[in-house]
């Protein structure tokens, strides 16, 4: 991650003024270089700081979901295969919105995987659009500003951090399932 690092900031130092632009590209291109968005999000930190990092990761990582809401429309065979990955991981449970919000916190869930979630709750593209804006600011929040950091944590406060968002998301589903019974 280190040599990623050094490379990608080299890179853009002798891009210029296309620094900004290269770096929303690389969150496009990011899953067919296998790089996991948080790495991506921390160098948005390292190389334009906490600020424009953060609003460029934004702008990449909704580019992102774009992406994934036309391979998911447009290509069957893409859309089989993440929604068996779908049925693999979660599946007969639904999961609601906000259970989406918290699983994109969480560096290891399958980015296309939580769009697809997205796509079968949303009734149109720009609702779809706005969930998906609306997800992806924590991550590109917390992983811009908080990423390095984590990195770094010793391995049991990384575990005990995974378990504090999945006892949050487990609470919102339980929550969510009272709400329907309730209804």
């Amino acid at each position: 991650m280190d040599q990623f690092d050094n490379t990608l900031q080299t890179f853009i130092e002798n891009a210029g003024w296309l620094a900004p632009i290269l770096f929303v590209l690389l969150h496009v291109l990011r899953p067919l270089l296998f790089l996991p968005v948080i790495v991506v999000c921390i160098a948005g930190g390292v190389l334009f700081g906490f600020f424009k990092g953060a609003i460029l990761s934004f702008i990449g990582l909704t580019l992102m979901s774009w992406v994934s809401y036309l391979l998911v429309m447009k290509f069957p065979r893409f859309r089989a295969r993440v929604t068996r990955l779908k049925d693999k991981m979660f599946k007969d449970n639904s999961i609601t919105i906000g259970q989406v919000m918290i699983l994109r916190i969480m560096p290891f869930v399958h980015f296309h995987l939580l769009s697809l979630y997205l796509i079968e709750m949303s009734k149109t593209f720009k609702q779809y659009m706005i969930f998906s804006m609306v997800g992806v600011i924590m991550p590109a929040i917390f992983y811009t500003a908080f990423g390095e950091v984590i990195t770094e944590l010793p391995w049991y406060i990384s575990i005990l951090l995974f378990m504090i968002l999945a006892t949050i998301f487990w609470y919102v589903g339980k929550r969510n399932k009272l709400n329907i019974a309730a209804e």
